[in-house]
């Protein structure tokens, strides 16, 4: 019991080190990353995995995308384990609304940045600064505009902190992104590089496109969903955990060749739905390892890993994978061993496969599972499963565990003759509050529309509510422009997944709203989700309005109407009108 107080001092002390200062030494061709003169390789990864597990691996470093309740707690626990972290902070993209010629939106970003630097610049965790991620999107060209801010900020944040790096991270560097670094970024320091199935050949490939400036690969791993080839209906087939093993090795083995290349970052650290349950994972959602931990582990220790992962020799069909008829009984084949004999245990799971890949890495939610389909009679070396009755595209899931914290996975792209049919959504009684201090409505205000930069809401709001003891305030704070907020079921879904829920017999929705000042244009309505998508909402209906001052009560009328799968509850959208807005929710049933 006493030893807790002790080990507490112990870290407020750890933590309270001071920051070490880091910098870049270039001598004929080299460059070295020098913490307080030491040189120090990066031996990375990117993600939100167990850390003290990375440290176990060899690894010395973690990367991060942006700044959120969680950054503390990440620099104090990397600090603990001995691990730096390139702390990242998030720069809008064009492709979500964000404008590099939008001066409120700049401004605010800008003071964002400004502000976390000077809360962090201290941290003895802290290894560098990197602004952005990918921010030039995926077009044939970029927006010069995009590096004359990133210049702005690296400047600005080097006179706030001159004892750490700045860096800024593209996706490859096939359009003129070395050149808009060159050009327009002296005060960036590294050029972080995303790179997947291009990362072998990526040092000749730079110093080709003019790269001089020293550089991180800041995300590599096995070859992309856009870059494997696809099957024959068209989706990407992805290799085994065994197999992604060498594509680490492959990539890793190129970067460090190169004198410019100051280490790197494997991605990714945790697991992460993109394209499948395990495209880029190297740990399982139960913690387990993968074989490209492994093969870090011997790059960046020179010694074998301990307790090496299963290996896939082999996982196919039972049959030709052709298109396959519904409701049919299908067999999966397993081979796999493990290097110290371990028993394997194997677990089957069978998954709808998404027609659409999110691009750049952009947050997908999980597609359905059906754990019915696994039929009695599975073993580790073959499964038998029952298809679903509806048809389209589906992945079979093999995990193998050694239950010692080693697995492998593998999975098998399928198709199923005719059309995928939706999955009902479940009853919910009525009444439900969506928002409000008695809110007990399972939607999410997560589905955020528009300039976000400049959108703010606080869902516990004390300003004169009018329901309880707290309302919703909603800002916009732009004087152009437009945004807005969905309730969604599951959160950030936009009628890709099942969900949602069937609200027949409801016979309104019912809200409280008024204006900061009056004058207020809102529209707040019930259904955002348009028939285009699989999982849409069966009912949509709003109100265009103009608020007052005081509190008005509003109401939607749902008598008789097709209430079986409303996936957003609520939603509300407002523009500038030439000046910031400002406005209230509160009451917001369905009943």
């Amino acid at each position: 019991m006493k030893a807790f107080p002790i080990l507490s001092c112990f870290f407020l002390l750890s933590v309270s080190l001071p920051a070490e200062k880091v910098t870049i030494q270039k001598i004929g061709g080299k460059a070295t990353l020098l913490v307080e003169g030491e040189p120090f390789q990066v031996h990375g990864v990117g993600g939100d995995g167990d850390l003290g597990k990375l440290k176990a691996s060899g690894g010395n470093a973690v990367r991060t995308w942006g700044i959120d309740k969680n950054t503390q707690a990440i620099l104090d626990d990397a600090h603990t384990q001995g691990i730096k972290v390139a702390l990242g902070f998030w720069l809008g993209h064009e492709r979500h609304g964000f404008s590099y010629t939008d001066w409120d939106s700049n401004v605010n970003q800008a003071e964002s940045l400004f502000a976390a630097v000077k809360k962090y610049k201290d941290h003895p965790a802290l290894l560098l600064w990197g602004l952005g991620n990918e921010m030039e999107g995926f077009e044939k060209s970029s927006n010069p505009a995009i590096y004359t801010q990133i210049e702005y900020l690296a400047r600005k944040v080097k006179q706030i902190d001159p004892d750490h790096p700045i860096m800024t991270v593209t996706a490859e560097i096939g359009k003129k992104q070395i050149d808009g670094l060159n050009r327009f970024c002296p005060s960036v320091d590294i050029h972080g590089i995303n790179s997947y199935g291009g990362g072998p050949s990526l040092p000749k490939r730079y110093r080709d496109g003019g790269g001089v400036k020293p550089y991180l690969i800041t995300e590599f791993g096995p070859a992309g969903t856009w870059e494997r080839p696809k099957n024959k209906w068209d989706m990407p087939d992805e290799i085994t955990s065994t197999q992604k093993a060498a594509a680490y090795r492959k990539s890793y083995e190129a970067f460090t060749a190169d004198p410019l290349c100051l280490g790197s970052f494997a991605f990714m650290w945790g697991t992460k739905q993109e394209a499948s349950a395990t495209w880029f994972g190297m740990l399982l959602s139960t913690g387990e390892k993968t074989a490209s931990v492994d093969e870090l582990t011997q790059l960046w220790t020179g010694k074998a890993a301990k307790n090496l992962c299963p290996v896939i020799e082999s996982l196919e069909l039972g049959q030709a994978n052709e298109e396959l008829d519904p409701g049919s009984t299908i067999t999966v084949n397993l081979k796999a061993t493990d290097p110290e004999n371990d028993p394997l245990d194997v677990q089957w799971i069978l998954t709808e496969d998404w027609k659409e890949v999110a691009e750049g890495g952009d947050l997908r939610a999980a597609p359905p599972k059906f754990p019915k389909a696994i039929l009695p009679g599975t073993t580790g070396e073959q499964a038998k499963i029952k298809l679903p009755k509806g048809g389209g595209t589906y992945r079979i899931y093999a995990f193998i565990r050694d239950g010692r914290g080693s697995a492998a996975t593998g999975n098998i792209s399928i198709k199923i003759k005719g059309e995928r049919k939706p999955i009902p959504a479940e009853s919910l009684d009525t009444p439900v509050e969506i928002t409000g201090a008695s809110q007990n409505g399972p939607w999410a205000a997560s589905g955020w529309m528009g300039n976000t930069a400049q959108l703010r809401m606080d869902e516990a709001s004390t300003e004169n509510p009018k329901v309880g003891k707290e309302c919703t305030k909603i800002s916009f704070q732009s004087e152009s422009g437009w945004a807005g907020v969905v309730w969604q079921h599951p959160a950030g879904d936009w009628g890709d997944t099942p969900g949602g829920f069937d609200l027949t017999g409801a016979t309104q929705l019912s809200f409280w709203a008024r204006g900061a000042e009056g004058g207020e244009k809102v529209s707040i309505g019930i259904g955002n989700i348009g028939n285009d998508k699989r999982y849409h909402d069966t009912f949509s209906d709003k109100k265009d309005l103009t608020l007052t001052s005081e509190w008005q009560q509003f109401e939607i009328d749902l008598t008789g109407k097709n209430l079986t799968r409303i996936k957003s509850a609520l939603y509300f959208t407002t523009s500038s009108d030439g000046k910031p807005q400002t406005f209230f929710l509160d009451g917001v049933i369905i009943q």
